[in-house]
């Protein structure tokens, strides 16, 4: 049994365990992983049963990516633009006092408060279409902690966490997914670099080291190490007192 079938298979019985009846709400970006897993799903449970949700933060310079793939695979989708909901939070925390300079300048504050209102967003949508979130992160961002803890790291449950880049593309094109979706180059869609511009690696070069310790630049290695090490609150359980017994 190949990975596209055992993920088909272990999706189909997360839902006859958690809701025979209920969607997939998956956000939708039209890079490999929404792509790959929406693929997965319309397999598992057939595309009447996914619900692609679209959320520009304003405006989107490849949103037209998003429209073609749930073109593509033919599933329910809505549009959410984000916009305003994002200018209302720096509105109402600078009415608190802090200043809306600040607020755009933090790039903590920045990156991450998109991101958890997108998955606000996806819950929104789950509680009124019956469904459950699809989380749509994969090893290789997993580990260097590439994403928003409570926004694209949450969801209800993980269909690519365990697959690195290199495993993802492979999938995707076992879905017979357009190479489009598949190499779409990854950006942050904030500062107009692309995530490898932003890691200062590529994606090849951390796959090998995630799967076989082996990497050729010591200082990369370093930086990796130092991510990996930094972001594991982002996987792990959050801790928690025991009090005595």
């Amino acid at each position: 049994m190949n990975i596209k079938e055992q993920i088909v298979l272990w999706i189909q019985d997360y839902f006859n365990q958690n809701g025979k009846d209920l969607n997939a709400i998956i956000g939708i970006s039209g890079g490999k992983d929404s792509s790959v897993c929406a693929a997965l799903l319309v397999e598992a449970l057939g595309k009447e049963r996914v619900i692609g949700v679209l959320m520009p933060q304003g405006s989107q310079h490849d949103i037209q990516m998003s429209y073609d793939l749930v073109e593509y695979l033919g599933i329910r989708h809505l549009e959410v633009n984000i916009g305003e909901t994002c200018e209302a939070v720096v509105t109402a925390l600078s009415n608190a006092g802090i200043s809306k300079e600040e607020l755009r300048t933090n790039k903590v504050y920045y990156s991450n408060t998109p991101a958890r209102i997108r998955m606000t967003v996806l819950y929104g949508v789950s509680a009124i279409y019956h469904g459950l979130v699809v989380n749509t992160c994969n090893k290789s961002e997993d580990y260097i902690g590439y994403s928003t803890k409570f926004g694209d790291s949450a969801g209800d449950f993980s269909p690519i966490s365990d697959l690195l880049v290199s495993e993802v593309k492979a999938l995707g094109r076992q879905l017979k997914l357009p190479e489009k979706f598949i190499e779409k180059i990854p950006e942050d869609g904030l500062s107009g670099k692309t995530d490898e511009d932003n890691l200062g690696f590529t994606y090849a070069v951390l796959d090998r080291y995630i799967e076989t310790g082996e990497i050729d630049d010591p200082l990369i290695k370093e930086k990796i190490d130092t991510m990996h090490r930094k972001n594991l609150h982002k996987v792990l359980p959050m801790p928690q007192f025991i009090k005595n017994k």
